[in-house]
């Protein structure tokens, strides 16, 4: 199952992205996780439907200092393969 989540908030400077890799090494989950011009961050995600169900309620909560405000989510219909679980710098 391939996730896209946008995540809104004070998400960015608050190590919202290295938490997330953490998170989704721990789950087993593989894709990656990038912070948006707009503020927000963006994750694209592989792995279990009961896996990412539990990275989705992550990141809905965040990391320790970040604050959450709204998750957009969406099921892409095309099977993305990921090989581990980056942060992509920009």
């Amino acid at each position: 199952m391939t996730v896209h989540l946008k995540i809104y908030g004070r998400v960015q400077g608050v190590f919202f992205r290295r938490n997330a890799k953490i998170e989704a090494e721990r789950l087993g989950i593989s894709g990656w996780v990038r912070n948006d011009v707009d503020g927000s961050v963006e994750i694209m995600a592989g792995g279990e439907k009961e896996k990412i169900d539990q990275f989705i309620a992550w990141c809905k909560k965040g990391s320790p200092f970040s604050k959450v405000e709204k998750v957009d989510v969406d099921f892409p219909k095309s099977e993305e393969a990921f090989e581990g679980f980056e942060i992509i710098e920009n």
